[in-house]
């Protein structure tokens, strides 16, 4: 029981870190899409490994951490996919430092490809 409870408190300990690396990466990136990239990924695995450890060093919780893991593995990278596509389409600039934009490249295929619209 006692290793059980060691091997939570390390495993939460190793998402506290994680949590840190996503906060020093959201202040260290140039431009809203790293910071929103670097956050997410980090965040993600962070606040699973917390939840994890969390349910492994008290036993009894173990499963509703695992379904709030469940819940943040489908949302997190989805609403952060949302926001960076909002952000995009709104008009907010990429760094220099960034070498293409995929997105804007398949947004002008399409413009490119597609019927004009009537207007009735």
């Amino acid at each position: 029981m006692e290793t059980v409870k060691l091997a939570g408190a390390i495993v939460a300990l190793i998402g506290s870190i994680f949590l840190f690396l996503g906060a020093l990466g959201i202040l260290r990136m140039p431009d809203l899409y790293n910071r929103m990239q670097a956050g997410t990924k980090a965040t993600t695995l962070g606040s699973i490994l917390t939840m994890l450890g969390i349910g492994l060093f008290h036993l009894p919780w173990f499963w509703q951490a695992f379904i709030l893991v469940a819940f943040l593995v489908t949302t997190n990278p989805l609403s952060s996919h949302a926001l960076a596509r909002a952000a995009h389409f709104k008009g907010i600039p990429l760094t220099p430092k960034s070498i293409e934009d995929k997105l804007s490249e398949d947004q002008t295929e399409k413009e490119d490809t597609m019927p004009e619209a009537e207007i009735l």
